[in-house]
């Protein structure tokens, strides 16, 4: 792999190597440009993932401090952590589980589908599901989704039989093992899955899409990919002339280096997207780096989330087989007449015993808690996921009273739901019970939302430089050699997971910044 000069001003510098980042680097880098990835975390290959959820999680998440506000159950039970997302090369694309559905065409134009809605800040996407269809085709190439291309559907396991015969009896129509992201076939030099259980903890086996095993060692291929791990981006410089010019960031010892860049791209998770651009402020940019709208860090979106647990009297053994390889999608329609607008998927859901514990009542104790325990082997779980409402007071702040490991500002996660989300959560609490009380469930268990892994829509798109930060492509609306790659660019966030819709992107964007580099625009 080359290294290039950190004088060397015709790179392109990327932040972040997740679903996002990754991607966008490989596609650059099939274009001939001469890219830099810049990844605080380390660099662990598949042998080095642990097949056990705590350990794993040490190894693999984003631990540094961050806080909370807001009246979220998160920030009452997880005050440190309001994110799940990872901290190593192939970012949060090593923990997912790959459920990959797209976009209704009506989900791109929620303030047109609905209307003016109290207390929130929707806005249409200055994009369509038109234009975004052929990246959709590429994407589920790129990814090898079940269910296109030929691919074939996964297999059913105990938990997702549960799930479907239960859906079925309860009067959904679309149930399917689901699109999902992992080969059920040897595909693109990665063999088929094993049906080994949680890939939160990576996938040693490699059936599963990540950046970290697709797209950065075909972009290292190139000769035109320079990997650097344990380097901490913290300032997005620029010149007078308003563009960038460079990125600081911290090696694995604390070192400062500056590597100067043609172009640089954001991809840090919407959190620390919005935090690296809050601490690249100046004089020419007071309130942050392309904050001149002051939309940097607001509107973040985390999805309407939820868990729905059914205690059985015999077994299921929902440990075996694919985490998520399950879904309803019957509501994840728009119908005001249930209470609520916009829509949401009931998804098959698997926890090893320790990750069971702690979500399912944080601190809980006693023999109700034991008693439930006891009863793991005879649990089958889904995750409950849809569309919540963009506000402008949900936001991604510096908290300046708490610095990190390297003396910054961490980032302050405020969030409360806004009533359209309480009412479709307890719809689709309801819509769970319904699901495994058709199939004689014992008991049934809800659980509150964890800690986010949906993090959405701190840096949005809009037509309108005065409503966001960046444009259609994901370009700075203010600062023209700056780019966002990551989730934080969703004007809304749509039912579906995003993972699909973020690679989507990054190969348009990409597309879009060689056509630009081609023509001498950028």
């Amino acid at each position: 792999m080359p290294r290039f000069d950190e004088n060397d001003s015709d790179v392109v510098v990327v932040v972040g190597s997740g679903a996002g980042g990754g991607t966008l680097a490989n596609e650059l880098c099939q274009g001939g440009v001469k890219t830099v990835v810049l990844e605080a975390g380390d660099h662990h290959k598949p042998a080095d993932f642990i097949d056990d959820e705590w350990p794993s999680f040490g190894q693999l998440a984003w631990l540094d401090d961050r806080t909370t506000s807001g009246s979220w159950r998160v920030a009452t039970d997880f005050p440190s952590l309001p994110a799940w997302t990872c901290k190593t090369v192939g970012g949060t694309s090593v923990h997912w589980a790959g459920c990959c559905p797209r976009f209704k065409d009506w989900e791109f134009r929620n303030r047109s589908e609905h209307g003016p809605v109290d207390g929130t800040s929707m806005l249409d996407w200055p994009i369509g599901l038109a234009d975004v269809e052929p990246y959709y085709d590429r994407a589920e190439d790129k990814l090898g989704v079940t269910r296109t291309n030929g691919i074939p559907g996964p297999a059913a396991n105990n938990n997702f039989k549960v799930m479907g015969n239960g859906g079925k009896r309860a009067g959904y129509k679309d149930v399917s093992t689901g699109r999902m992201a992992f080969n059920t076939v040897p595909r693109d030099g990665r063999p088929a899955t094993i049906q080994d259980g949680f890939n939160f903890q990576g996938d040693r086996q490699t059936a599963h899409w990540s950046t970290l095993t697709a797209e950065l060692p075909k972009a290292e291929a190139t000769g035109k990919l320079d990997l650097r791990p344990s380097s901490h981006a913290f300032r997005v410089a620029h010149n007078g002339n308003g563009k960038v010019t460079a990125v600081h960031y911290f090696d694995a010892d604390g070192k400062e280096h500056v590597q100067k860049a043609r172009a640089v791209c954001v991809a840090g998770n919407a959190i620390e997207s919005a935090r690296l651009l809050l601490l690249s402020d100046s004089p020419q940019h007071p309130d942050g780096l392309a904050n001149a709208s002051g939309q940097v860090g607001r509107n973040y979106m985390r999805h309407l989330t939820g868990s729905v647990y059914g205690e059985f009297e015999q077994p299921v053994r929902m440990y075996r087989g694919e985490t998520m390889a399950g879904i309803i999608t019957d509501e994840a329609h728009n119908n005001p007449d249930r209470g609520f607008i916009g829509g949401y998927y009931l998804q098959l859901l698997a926890l090893g015993l320790p990750f069971y514990a702690a979500f399912l009542d944080p601190g809980g104790w006693g023999p109700d808690f034991a008693a439930r325990m006891e009863a793991y082997e005879r649990v089958a779980g889904m995750w409950l996921v849809g569309e919540d409402m963009p506000q402008e007071s949900n936001r991604v702040t510096l908290n300046r009273d708490v610095t990190d490991q390297h003396g910054l500002p961490v980032p302050n996660v405020h969030f409360d739901d806004h009533p359209n989300d309480l009412a479709m959560r307890e719809h689709a609490y309801q819509a769970g019970e319904a699901v495994y009380n058709t199939v004689d469930a014992v008991r049934v268990n809800r659980v509150t939302p964890y800690p986010s892994t949906h993090n959405l829509g701190t840096c949005r798109m809009s037509a309108d430089p005065a409503d966001g930060v960046v444009n259609e492509f994901g370009r700075a609306h203010e600062v023209p050699n700056l780019f966002l790659s990551d989730g934080s660019v969703f004007t809304t966030g749509a039912a579906a997971n995003p993972t699909l819709t973020i690679v989507a992107l990054a190969i348009r964007q990409a597309e879009h910044m060689v056509g630009e580099m081609k023509a001498g625009a950028l």
